[in-house]
């Protein structure tokens, strides 16, 4: 009760992953150009950021454009002090000024009077953009050894399993489709993407990065434009009919090239399914015998639904046929034998 639409998915946003078992840790928002760098951009290459004219720390004398260095340094404080198992989020803003926009104004306004909407804009245009994000950090064991239970290392997947909580939370679906980032381990690395819009990233950072936080073994972390995905979730939720009918279950392998993002190939099978396909989940990725050197075979679970009538096991598979169709056009893929 009275906060807007957006507080209140920040708010259910912190709560599930709280619920998730991740601790809020909320930092200084200062920075060094070279975490600005490395974690602000895909490639590491050099990004305009705000200096401050009287830092509080002098070898922090810029304001995050990320929110990993952050947890970075949360994260070694805590392992200094014999924490190694460590689940971390953090919401805040950052700052992302533009190349060659010099930021400030002369004018402050008088006060005790609204300002006009022009006089308003021209405030909002001094400062730069102020995005708020949230991230995670994972490193050290998901779960602690115990009778009868070895420990079990934090890895990619649970932080994607964050990532989708947050995704839940905010009222979107995401998929995660591999890329290259210059602060994370090649192969272990993804895109956060809301449809066709990237909202953040996920993936192991490299080992020499952790290294330079201090940060032994493992550690994963993602990040995630908080602000866009709200905007693209919408404020109205729709809640949809659920069917009384049986579904249809089915399997399929394809064999594609190595480098096609498993991702890319699960839309190309919703898109030529059709709407019968109410869901579809990757659940092997194979390469070794029996598959062809430089190809992967990857399979997935689909589930088939009318919400009029019982499937047959023919419209089922037609709808598996046309999805693989698609897969076929745009990327040879090929049912494994």
């Amino acid at each position: 009760r009275g906060l807007t639409s957006a507080q209140r998915a920040r708010r259910r946003v912190s709560n599930a992953l709280a619920a998730a078992g991740y601790v809020e840790t909320p930092s200084f928002p200062f920075a060094t150009v070279e975490s600005n760098d490395l974690h602000g951009s895909a490639d590491g290459g050099h990004l305009p950021s705000i200096k401050l004219a009287n830092p509080l720390d002098g070898q922090l004398p810029f304001l995050r454009r990320s929110l990993v260095p952050g947890l970075l340094q949360v994260a070694h404080r805590n392992v200094s002090r014999g924490l190694v198992d460590l689940a971390l989020f953090e919401t805040g803003v950052v700052f992302l000024p533009a190349a060659g926009v010099e930021y400030g104004t002369p004018f402050v306004p008088p006060l005790g009077v609204r300002p006009d909407a022009a006089t308003l804009a021209g405030l909002d245009a001094s400062i730069p953009s102020q995005p708020r994000r949230v991230a995670v950090l994972l490193t050290g064991a998901r779960v602690a050894k115990q009778p009868g239970q070895g420990a079990e290392a934090a890895d990619l997947a649970d932080v994607i399993d964050a990532v989708r909580t947050v995704a839940s939370a905010a009222g979107v679906d995401v998929t995660i489709v591999q890329t290259r980032r210059a602060a994370l381990h090649p192969g272990r690395a993804g895109d956060v993407r809301v449809g066709d819009v990237t909202v953040g990233y996920v993936g192991e950072l490299l080992p020499a990065v952790a290294a330079d936080a201090d940060l032994p073994g493992r550690v994963i972390v993602a990040e995630l434009d908080l602000d866009l995905m709200i905007s693209l979730a919408g404020e109205r939720v729709v809640a949809a009919s659920l069917s009384g009918f049986p579904a249809a279950t089915q399997d399929v392998s394809l064999v594609v090239s190595e480098a096609v993002p498993a991702a890319e190939v699960e839309a190309a099978l919703v898109s030529g399914a059709g709407d019968l396909l109410e869901a579809v989940r990757l659940v092997d990725d194979y390469r070794g015998p029996g598959v062809d050197p430089g190809t992967k075979s990857l399979t997935y679970a689909l589930r088939f639904r009318a919400p009029d009538r019982t499937l047959t096991a023919a419209e089922a598979t037609e709808a598996k046929l046309a999805g693989v169709a698609a897969a076929a056009e745009r990327f040879g893929a090929r049912i494994r034998e």
